[in-house]
């Protein structure tokens, strides 16, 4: 069901890798909703995935770009502003790696060339990306830019590794550059926080289905689907949510405020 929450809205989303992917269950809803949009992913990213597919089934363009590189967002900025024929009203940030994660290095044995890397894609990224957009006075009055993050930046999860660093840094970035968004832009800044999804990039993550499982058992409302994320997604892109800003906001079935469920107890007494 659609409510045209974001008709005549234009916007850039980054991230789109397949159809597992929450920038692409994004990109389905926010065209369900009637906004147009620019997709964009590393040319790397481009090849593995089914990005083209996506774009011909929205109506979109799609522009490679490193989300790493300066003058590639620069150039994204400009062409998009072009294509969709004004400035942005929204953004998604949804790209994430981690070298050490794929290289099968722990936590306590990073190689930090690796570290380095994975950082710039996954959380620096966020502040050039908003950098390039601030600099180019690209987005329109009260627009939104939201990044994906995970709660293993507040809590320890030992397999998640440097990933967990690189969201409390994004997250970080939200905040910082969401001060100065807001008061000279009326653009607002937010993360959420989403709980574990079967995404092609969290399979990476050792041990990732017990992630899925102890958080399903913990979440009083079950965990949050890719589908669920992108629609919450859409009401922070729309006019419903102009004053919600430099949030970390959790959209999780209740896992963050949790303690203990009757499942887990249960699990642990039979």
């Amino acid at each position: 069901m659609s409510y045209n929450l974001l008709k005549g809205k234009r916007g850039i989303i980054f991230g789109a890798l397949d159809e597992n992917s929450i920038a692409w269950k994004t990109a389905e809803r926010i065209h369900e909703e009637g906004g147009t949009f620019v997709l964009t992913n590393a040319p790397v990213a481009m090849r593995l995935g089914q990005i083209k597919d996506l774009a011909e089934k929205t109506g979109s363009q799609v522009i490679p770009a490193d989300a790493t590189s300066e003058e590639d967002l620069a150039n994204l900025v400009a062409q998009s502003v072009e294509i969709l024929g004004g400035k942005i009203d929204f953004v998604l940030h949804a790209i994430g790696m981690s070298v050490n994660v794929r290289k099968g290095r722990s936590y306590t044995d990073e190689k930090y060339d690796f570290t380095s890397k994975g950082w710039d894609v996954s959380a620096l990224s966020f502040h050039k990306v908003m950098q390039s957009l601030y600099k180019a006075d690209a987005m329109e009055e009260w627009g939104s830019i939201v990044a994906l993050t995970y709660m293993a930046a507040q809590r320890v999860f030992p397999d998640y590794n440097d990933m967990a660093d690189n969201k409390a840094y994004l997250e970080s970035v939200a905040r910082s550059f969401g001060y100065f968004f807001g008061k000279e832009k009326n653009v607002r800044v937010n993360t959420i926080s989403q709980s574990p999804t079967p995404t092609t990039a969290g399979q990476g993550v050792k041990g990732f289905g017990g992630f899925i499982s102890y958080a399903e058992k913990m979440s009083p409302l079950g965990n949050a689907t890719a589908l669920e994320c992108a629609d919450y997604t859409v009401t922070l892109f729309s006019d419903l949510t102009r004053k919600v800003t430099m949030q970390n906001l959790f959209h999780d079935g209740g896992f963050s405020n949790t303690g203990v469920s009757q499942e887990i107890i249960e699990r642990f007494t039979e």
